[in-house]
């Protein structure tokens, strides 16, 4: 058997490391022969960039050289069997250890790979001998699942690795569990040297004050689902597929099973072909549905967050953000669905329902990983919040509308600099309201023959209302939910109102003459 194992590890594998990858490499061995044999290393890079490559060649090489055995961790099985496959590829026989698993022949293995609640039950009942692992490796090592496993391991060189050395959890830092942090290439070196695909961002301003943040430090999933279930939220993704990626295969992540369903059937109903991908599928229908996504070429895939790790499709076009997040990680993990290259595909589609890139910056930003891994409080606590990041936006009327006030040069007005120049004056916040209904109203009767014409355009103005009134709210400090509703709508019908009451008027003055009777 050990003869076996030998021949294995000395196999050529037709599996190539780029000179990166080698680098990586010679930076992982140098820290070992020169590190304690208990030092904690961290190694970055970016989703696609081949981890899994990376730490197959260093079991392999770790092997050959040393007496002592590996053992791999990963937090899903998914990433369990694709871990012990490549491994196969590199000529590393290797044990999977998870819950049927006889482990009578495990001295005859050098290398095993575990997932971390399976691994945790065995060694606590004492089934696994780990007495010789020499070297713990530890992939998606932000997951703080692991920790919990670090005590058995008091002698061993444990390296994890990442595309984001950044907790998820704000109160155990990875700084706590590692020395020290080797961040590997960059997205936009990858880019540049044709390992990963360019993303072609589209970004659209959201309303998400709604939402709530739960204990886990990221928004709920009620308050995410009561916000994108909403059938102007759906109809906004309708309309950002259709704009910008119809035809072309799509992955769509929401925060959530309920906003998941509602957008399958939203997209189901404008003939689209689509599926529904959950954690409550079984193996058989989550492999039929993903064989169905890999072979339609205009396939459109919504999911919850289960396809953020172990997924990879090629093919894949466009990556859809139909959820907030305040996880980097998660940001990061959504984007890089898309990024990997094929024949020719050298970019691919995002777009983004979630205000996450006013949050992160782009994807692909020049990060300095290691001063988030030596500091990550001062990077998390400097992260824009929503009213903050809400603050910045002009909102103004969407393309499709304005082209019924195609007669207008601006339909844009400024709430919160009304209302600081109303305060200004002393006049009252009313002031504010009545002047925007003036100003919807007089490019309502520009662009129209009529009254009725007017009345008509009006009611194209809803979310353009909705957006003032909400600018509004928060300059009044009154923002709560039914008084926001009563004022939309009160504010309607003042402005047809308004209408009928000044068409004539307002119609001369823009013209010069009176409208025909």
């Amino acid at each position: 058997m050990q003869e076996t194992l030998i021949e294995l590890q000395d196999k050529k594998t037709d599996k190539e490391l780029y000179s990166y990858q080698q680098g990586a490499i010679q930076q992982i061995f140098e820290k070992f022969d020169n590190e304690r044999e208990d030092y904690h290393l961290l190694y970055q890079l970016p989703t696609g960039g081949g981890k899994t490559v990376i730490f197959s060649e260093i079991v392999r090489q770790y092997l050959k050289n040393h007496s002592k055995k590996v053992l791999v961790m990963t937090h899903r099985v998914e990433l369990c069997n694709q871990t012990s496959n490549m491994l196969t590829d590199f000529g590393v026989m290797n044990k999977v250890v998870n819950s049927k698993a006889n482990l009578d022949d495990q001295e005859e293995y050098s290398c095993f790979v575990a997932m971390v609640e399976t691994l945790n039950n065995r060694l606590n009942d004492d089934k696994l001998d780990i007495s010789d692992v020499g070297l713990v490796i530890i992939d998606e090592a932000h997951y703080n699942s692991f920790t919990k496993l670090f005590k058995f391991f008091e002698n061993s060189f444990i390296l994890g690795v990442t595309a984001t050395p950044l907790s998820s959890n704000k109160d155990l830092p990875m700084n706590g569990n590692y020395d020290e942090l080797i961040a590997g290439e960059s997205i936009e070196n990858l880019i540049e040297n044709d390992f990963l695909a360019r993303a072609e961002t589209f970004q659209y301003d959201m309303g998400l004050t709604s939402l709530e943040v739960g204990s886990n430090g990221d928004y709920t999933v009620k308050s995410s689902s009561d916000l994108y279930t909403s059938a102007s939220m759906l109809n906004k993704l309708l309309e950002a597929y259709t704009k910008h990626s119809k035809g072309k295969k799509t992955l769509i992540f929401n925060n959530g099973i309920e906003t998941s369903v509602q957008v399958y059937y939203t997209f189901k109903n404008a003939g689209l072909p689509i599926m529904h991908l959950d954690n409550t599928a079984t193996k058989k229908q989550r492999k039929q549905i993903l064989k169905w996504f890999k072979e339609t070429p205009d396939a459109i895939l919504t999911s919850v967050s289960i396809l953020t790790t172990g997924f990879d499709e090629p093919t894949i076009d466009t990556i859809i953000l139909n959820r907030a997040t305040k996880s980097l990680t998660l940001y990061y993990q959504m984007i890089g669905r898309g990024s990997r290259v094929l024949n020719n595909k050298s970019k691919f589609t995002v777009i983004d329902l979630g205000n996450n890139m006013y949050r992160f910056g782009p994807w692909g930003a020049d990060l300095d990983w290691n001063a988030i891994f030596k500091s990550p409080n001062f990077y998390t606590d400097r992260i824009k919040d929503d009213e903050e990041i809400e603050g910045t936006f002009k909102h103004d009327l969407s393309e499709e509308i304005k082209e019924e006030f195609a007669k207008s040069e601006n339909t844009y007005f400024d709430i919160k600099a009304t209302y600081k120049e109303a305060t200004f004056s002393g006049e009252s916040s009313k002031v504010v309201l009545e002047k925007s209904i003036a100003q919807h109203a007089y490019i309502c009767i520009e662009n129209s023959e009529d009254v009725y014409d007017a009345i008509a355009l009006a009611k194209l103005l809803k979310e353009d209302i909705d957006n003032r009134i909400q600018v509004y709210g928060k300059c009044i400090s009154k923002s709560t939910y039914n008084f926001i509703s009563w004022l939309k709508l009160d504010y309607q019908k003042k402005l047809n109102a308004y209408l009928r009451e000044n068409f004539d008027r307002v119609f001369e003055d823009i013209h010069g003459f009176p409208p025909e009777d």
